[in-house]
């Protein structure tokens, strides 16, 4: 990263998100940047924080599921919040496998009806 701090709009750059949602997350407490008069400034553990959440968002987790994840390390460190954080991760993946299995079922489904239909109308 090479700055100790970001400013807000380098912190929406940096992870390509909305004003809204940098607001957002700090509303509902999932990022506490330091303030300097009307001015916000994220350190590196709001940055590592905003990867997670990301990275946590595209597993499938809710807002409130990170926070409360986000809660664990605050209150007892990582290695809590790691044990907590395995089983729940067990279900997001099988989860997002039942997902991939239905979506390929859909993709077969389609394929093979895009080519029934196609032969239909080139029979024609």
């Amino acid at each position: 990263m090479g700055k100790e701090r970001l400013s807000f709009k380098e912190m929406c750059a940096q992870f390509e998100v909305t004003p809204r949602t940098l607001r957002y997350y700090e509303y509902i407490e999932l990022l506490h940047p330091e303030r300097e008069g009307r001015s916000r400034f994220y350190n590196p553990r709001d940055v590592a924080r905003m990867t997670l959440i990301l990275r946590g968002r595209r597993f499938g987790f809710s807002l409130e599921e990170l926070r409360q994840w986000l809660l664990i390390y605050d209150k007892e460190g990582t290695e809590a919040q790691m044990r907590a954080w395995v089983p729940i991760a067990q279900e997001k993946l099988i989860g997002l496998q039942k997902q991939q299995k239905e979506i390929s079922q859909s993709v077969n489904e389609l394929s093979e009806m895009i080519e029934t239909v196609s032969a239909e109308f080139n029979q024609s």
